[in-house]
């Protein structure tokens, strides 16, 4: 049998034994990469995935039992009978009984597809190409290229009727540098790649490009000077504000967290019941969009076979909405809005982030720039600390450089920007018009832990925050 076969059998078999509703996800993952560290291959990597994800409703309760490479149907019944074994555990000691907002039921093939298929001879020949612009520089000691091209097939098939099958690549680069130094070491990074094929790393030359420029910057780092501690005007270009919206808006937004579901081990949502509460100035608008092409948050339709749709989540500065899972929708009275997402077949899914972004403004970035008097120029995202509720918050970057009336000035290194979230929210000032989506390939979530791939973004963004570097 097909493992698609498997997945629409056990569906069969989950609805003679009377459950509420069942659902399964029958996946594949092909995954090929390597890793070349200061000009030689580490390793190369080759691997492939095939299972089932079951979920079972039963007494208002859920049930999950996964199951790799299924081989029989009698495999399958035991698996099936241990979901609903498990939903019906659960279903003596719940309270609450789930219940799921309703959803129209899609029968689709979606191929999301892609320009040129990457082959890892191509990426290592691009990679050590990328290497020796890196390391032309003396200073950088260690120079780390991490590149691999996924393939993932999904079919999704529900108690209800639902039939969606979707295929998609994700081609990744992840590129790292270190300077050194008389003691003094500085690493700049990045990470490039979507949903596609080899174009996603090689159009207009991007990941050369790249390699050469997080190479100067690192070498540049070694001298540069730390920033003293001051509460300033700043402006955050788009990669900082990516990973600013992730941690600040994006995950205090779904809808699990809201509810404190997760707060024993990933925290909550500060703003919670505060649905069409001003929580910034008028020039914050958020969205979460998982049509955005090519973003490794782009799908048509997310792990419960919702069609997927764009959620405002905060509009002029008002908190209008959360992302929401089925179940969440239900107890929001809300619509389910397309945000729940597995990392693989053997994970219940949760909701999750798509392309969550600070909409664009009017504002040339540069003009930005030169209305500002003094303050600071905040550049690429480097290491987040958020409190459990999302309110506090220091994130560091990876050079800042300060900002003299309307002229960037000297580079500046270690720096770390720190603020609150309603007041920074309300300090913002003006947008860029340009909005620019970068690729998150490692966001944590749940028990067990989930690590699933997304897009977050904006434009160059100003405000107010405290700016200071490690150790002043």
């Amino acid at each position: 049998m097909l493992l698609e076969d498997f997945a629409d059998k056990a569906v069969q078999l989950a609805l003679q034994n009377g459950i509420q509703y069942c659902d399964v996800r029958a996946e594949t993952i092909e995954s090929n990469g390597f890793l070349l560290e200061d000009g030689q291959i580490e390793h190369f990597s080759s691997k492939f995935e095939a299972g089932l994800g079951i979920r079972i409703l039963a007494d208002g309760a859920w049930g999950f039992y996964s199951i790799s490479n299924p081989k029989s149907i009698d495999e399958l019944k035991d698996g099936v009978i241990s979901a609903i074994k498990c939903a019906l555990y659960y279903a003596q000691t719940k309270k609450k009984k789930v219940k799921m907002a309703e959803t129209h039921v899609c029968v689709d093939t979606v191929d999301y597809g892609m320009i040129e298929t990457p082959t890892v001879d191509e990426m290592t020949k691009l990679a050590l190409e990328c290497d020796g612009i890196i390391r032309v520089r003396k200073r950088i000691k260690k120079s780390s290229i991490h590149m691999h091209h996924d393939v993932f097939d999904k079919y999704f098939v529900n108690s209800e009727g639902a039939k969606i099958t979707q295929r998609h690549n994700d081609t990744i680069s992840h590129l790292s540098v270190t300077a050194h130094e008389s003691g003094l070491s500085e690493t700049v990074s990045t990470t490039e790649g979507g949903r596609g094929g080899m174009e996603m790393i090689t159009k207009e030359d991007n990941i050369l490009k790249k390699a050469y420029s997080i190479s100067e910057k690192a070498d540049k780092l070694i001298d540069a000077k730390p920033a003293k501690e001051e509460k300033t005007t700043v402006v955050m270009n788009p990669d900082f504000v990516a990973l600013l919206t992730h941690e600040i808006l994006g995950h205090p937004s779904e809808a699990d967290r809201v509810l404190g579901k997760e707060m024993a081990w990933a925290g909550g949502a500060w703003w919670s019941g505060k649905i069409g509460t001003k929580i910034g100035s008028t020039e914050l608008n958020v969205i979460d969009d998982p049509m955005m092409q090519s973003s490794l948050g782009w799908y048509k339709y997310d792990d419960e076979g919702v069609i997927a749709s764009r959620k405002s989540l905060v509009k002029d500065g008002v908190l209008v909405g959360h992302m929401q899972s089925r179940e969440t929708a239900s107890l929001f009275d809300a619509e389910p809005n397309s945000a729940m997402r597995a990392a693989g077949y053997s994970f219940m899914p949760l909701i999750r982030m798509a392309c969550t972004c600070i909409c664009p403004g009017d504002w040339d970035p540069d003009e930005l720039i030169k209305d500002v008097k003094s303050g600071y120029l905040i550049c690429d995202m480097k290491v987040p600390s958020i409190d459990m509720m999302r309110y506090n918050w220091n994130i560091s970057c990876q050079y800042a450089q300060k900002i003299e009336n309307g002229e960037c000035k000297e580079l500046l290194r270690d720096v770390i920007v720190m603020g609150n979230a309603p007041e920074f929210f309300n300090s913002i000032d003006a947008r860029g018009k340009y909005l620019t989506v970068r690729p998150i390939t490692n966001c944590g979530k749940g028990d067990p832990m989930q690590i699933m791939r997304m897009g977050n973004g904006g434009p160059h963004i100003r405000g107010i925050a405290t700016v200071k570097s490690v150790g002043t």
